[in-house]
């Protein structure tokens, strides 16, 4: 399989479109409902130091490795890696690579899509005064309510899953790059606004501000720096494809480096922001910084049922959550639609109608899972647990592992060199010393813990 100049699929029309694309995959549930809880969790200020410190050794060097594979490659990451591999004299087993993050995108977006179909179902919840007054046990009851109702569920994950493939079919310019340009601006002015609305709290915006950015190391334990690593590594949408299949899209001229500092850049910002917007009326409110995933659901709509302004600020707070899953959504899904059409000839709309009936499909077990299912177990796990297990502690770090061997060890320096084309040779030899050594180091102890082999 030879490597081809362009991809058949068009590309960014400027480098700032590839930043706010690529940021808008790693931005996503992650940032706005993850990292909040897990910093409340594991204590604060220390916690966000070392989840940075984390960002520019274990995800920057990867994410650079993913979009110089892909725009090497210039195709779907299975195609990428296997042509890359052929011309490099490696074996063709590497395509299986690129398989893993094809399989593991397409997993994540079937269960990914019913928790931002509940996020969708919140926004029309707060606005029209549902937690307004609410209890701890009434925002309890109002999601089990939701969640426990399959028909429900199973409408709000075909909306989100309509909406995500009539973005993809429209192809790169007409669909990914048209959503982004409109949605991560949006993004952006929507948490500022949150960010503005928390400061109004006074004392608790300033506690907020000392809680993430103040660090007192005698909070900060092994496992809260082993979930610092995991998050850092996670939240960046690495080793699922995503970040490949949108690097064989970027024009030859722009820098790999400049652009993975941008999008790594923003991926934080917005992350701390939702820490300023969230903590605040937590505080106000004595509720519980680490109430974990129940934060978003079931804590914060308490927050929000007790302030002047609730309704909008709340409705306006899922709204955001939704956009972030939005914007990562569609390119979970683009490395196994541009393998379709790529590899069976089919059309891009074809394409985006199989793959989003069977990630939809797929999507039904996670759906079960919280009702009549919930006793289904395999492996202790519901299908949801074992979906989001599967993906995020197995095949996401050993993905990222092996794309820090192929890029560091199977790819020449020769190759690595003209892709970067990095005028100070002093780093690209300090990205090769983090692709070759500190990340995979790195990622097999994330990836050990994940199994908990270090409980």
């Amino acid at each position: 399989m030879s490597r081809p100049d362009k991809s058949i699929h068009g590309q960014w029309s400027s480098r700032w479109a590839f930043i706010l694309a690529a940021t808008g995959s790693a931005v996503g549930l992650g940032n706005i409902w993850k990292f909040p809880y897990i910093t409340g969790e594991n204590g604060g200020g220390a916690f966000v130091l070392v989840y940075l410190l984390c960002i520019v050794c274990i995800g920057i060097p990867v994410m650079m490795a993913e979009i110089m594979i892909g725009r090497r490659g210039r195709q779907n990451p299975v195609n990428s890696l296997k042509s890359i591999a052929k011309e490099e004299g490696a074996g063709q087993f590497w395509r299986y690579l690129g398989w893993s993050g094809v399989a593991a995108g397409f997993i994540i977006l079937s269960y990914y899509s019913v928790i931002a179909g509940q996020a969708i179902a919140y926004i029309f919840r707060t606005i029209s005064g549902t937690f307004d007054g609410v209890t701890a046990d009434g925002a309890a009851n109002i999601y089990k309510s939701l969640t426990s109702d399959p028909e429900r569920l199973l409408a709000w994950h075909t909306v989100f899953i309509v909406l995500t493939m009539v973005v993809v079919a429209r192809g790169v310019r007409g669909g990914l790059e048209k959503l982004v340009r409109f949605i991560m601006p949006a993004l952006f002015a929507i948490l500022i606004l949150l960010v503005g609305f928390a400061a109004n709290t006074g004392e608790h915006f300033t506690h907020a501000i000392d809680f993430l950015f103040k660090a007192d190391f005698s909070k900060l334990t092994g496992d809260a720096v082993l979930t610092a690593m995991g998050h850092a590594f996670f939240t960046l949408s690495l080793g699922m494809g995503a970040i490949m299949v949108y690097g064989s899209y970027l024009p030859k001229n722009t820098s790999i480096m400049k652009v993975t500092f941008a999008i790594a850049a923003a991926d934080t910002a917005i992350a701390l922001l939702a820490g300023l917007a969230i903590f605040p009326l937590v505080f106000a409110n004595d509720l519980s910084i680490g109430s974990g995933p129940g934060l978003i659901f079931e804590t914060l709509p308490i927050a929000f049922g007790h302030m002047a302004g609730g309704a909008l600020f709340g409705s306006l707070f899922f709204l955001l959550l939704v956009f972030a899953a939005w914007s990562s959504a569609i390119s979970l899904i683009e490395p196994a639609v541009a393998w379709l059409v790529e590899n069976k000839n089919v059309s891009r709309r074809r394409a985006c109608v199989y793959t989003g009936f069977a990630a939809w499909s797929l999507g039904l077990l996670t759906v079960i899972s919280f009702n009549i299912g919930q006793h289904w177990l395999l492996f202790g796990k519901t299908m949801f647990e074992l979906l989001d297990y599967l993906t995020a502690n197995l095949m996401l770090p050993l993905g990222g592992l092996l794309i820090a061997i192929f890029a560091g060890w199977v790819m020449p320096r020769s190759s690595s060199q003209q892709e970067f084309a990095i005028k100070k040779p002093i780093f690209y030899y300090i990205w090769l010393i983090l692709i070759r050594f500190i990340t995979p180091a790195a990622v097999i102890i994330v990836f050990l813990n994940a199994l908990g082999l270090f409980n």
